[in-house]
């Protein structure tokens, strides 16, 4: 069974624009009450227009609230559990899917600490405060033996599988440790739950998609005056074509869902996955497929 389903509850940090704001449209399209978290006052204000808009305006019996919050911070969270278990809350503090999507880039020279923790601070320890906060709650909604299926999704990155030199070490350390929580995480409740599982875990791995870290603005994208939408780069995807793939991927109940996009394909994902993990089993050179000694067994081995 999905856990889209009409009744079921969705808590999406980061989901006021881009991949959370169209998961949150997926999720109010299919009759589900969803909270959608966000440091963006501006794109939150707006969430509820965009999400509805991207739903079809749909007549289901789906509801949409927002919460303001930094997920770097810990007091943001427990106003966030308050705001779930609240009486008057939707939710009534159950959580059938928990996407931790929240996420910010930036380039950070060696030396500039800030740099780093205001990456690591919101890309990692925003999903290990949303994991600590809210597990108990999915677990809680998945208790039980008619409860429905819960799901969790964190949203990880390629920088972090194959950690691309250039470009912020922040951020390919911050989502490389994401992906391990996440493998971890979804290991413990396999083992816990054994063949009764009813909570599924799924590590997003978007490719290029056309959000706000990518050049989009969220406001001009769903607003009114189509001239001053943004127009997508050809290579990228919208995060509402992420959002089909990741659908699809729970639906197969698959852990890792590497998103391909107009310019990647998903073989030459798994070719690029293929030569990063043999730099330890080959022993070459760290980060061997971007220096020139190696160029020309990298494009042979792409070719393959």
């Amino acid at each position: 069974m999905s856990v889209f389903q009409a009744g079921n509850t969705a808590v999406i940090t980061g989901g006021a624009s881009g991949i959370g704001l169209a998961l949150a449209a997926k999720c109010l399209a299919n009759g589900m009450h969803v909270l959608v978290a966000d440091k963006d006052a501006a794109s939150l204000a707006a969430a509820p227009k965009h999400a509805a808009h991207l739903a079809g305006n749909s007549s289901s019996t789906g509801s949409l609230t927002t919460h303001t919050m930094d997920v770097s911070k810990a007091d943001d969270w427990k106003a966030l559990k308050e705001a779930v278990d609240a009486t008057d809350s939707p939710l009534k503090g159950r959580v059938n899917l928990l996407v931790l999507n929240a996420g910010v880039g930036g380039r950070t020279p060696w030396t500039d600490i800030e740099a780093f923790h205001r990456i690591l601070d919101v890309n990692l320890w925003g999903v290990i405060h949303g994991i600590a906060t809210l597990l108990p709650s999915v677990q809680a909604t998945a208790s039980g033996a008619d409860a429905p299926p819960t799901s969790i999704v964190i949203t990880g990155s390629k920088q972090g599988i194959t950690n691309p030199p250039g470009t912020s070490p922040a951020y390919n350390a911050s989502k490389a440790a994401v992906r391990s929580i996440t493998e971890q995480l979804a290991y413990d409740l396999d083992k816990e739950q054994a063949a009764q599982t009813k909570t599924t875990v799924h590590l997003l791995v978007p490719g290029w998609t056309f959000t706000g870290l990518s050049g989009n603005d969220p406001i001009k994208q769903h607003g009114d005056d189509a001239e001053q939408r943004p127009k997508k780069p050809e290579g990228a995807w919208w995060p509402e074509q992420v959002v089909e793939y990741l659908t699809d991927a729970m639906k197969a109940n698959k852990f890792y869902v590497i998103c391909p996009d107009n310019d990647v394909a998903e073989e030459v994902d798994r070719k690029r996955i293929l030569w990063s993990a043999g730099d330890i089993t080959e022993g070459r050179q760290p980060l061997s497929r971007w220096r020139p000694d190696y160029k020309d067994a990298v494009d042979a081995w792409m070719k393959q």
